[in-house]
């Protein structure tokens, strides 16, 4: 018959200061590296919208000078009349039971 020993786990406050180092390591470069991914993601997003606002002014620029030539435009020397009169189209009103 085989006999079993029993072994006991001694833990000495050595090993468990050791072991709670260890863990308190690990959880810090984890939680570093979760800080860094959240400020990088942070950064581009930032950078993103910049890049669209920009976008959006150039647009809003390039509107804005067409309206102003519109707008600017002598349309007798262009060739058209002044109307004569002004007829306006009375509207049905509008109501919720349509």
């Amino acid at each position: 018959m085989l006999k079993v020993r029993a072994h006991r786990l001694s833990l000495s406050p050595v090993a468990l200061a050791l072991a709670t180092v260890v863990t308190l390591g690990v959880v810090y470069i984890a939680l570093m590296a979760v800080v860094m991914s959240y400020a990088a993601l942070t950064i581009g997003f930032a950078q993103s919208v910049r890049n669209d606002e920009a976008t959006v002014a150039a647009l809003e620029s390039e509107y804005l000078a067409i309206v102003a030539s519109i707008t600017d435009t002598d349309y007798r020397a262009e060739g058209y009349e002044t109307p004569g009169r002004e007829v306006y189209v009375p509207k049905a009103p509008v109501t919720a039971l349509r």
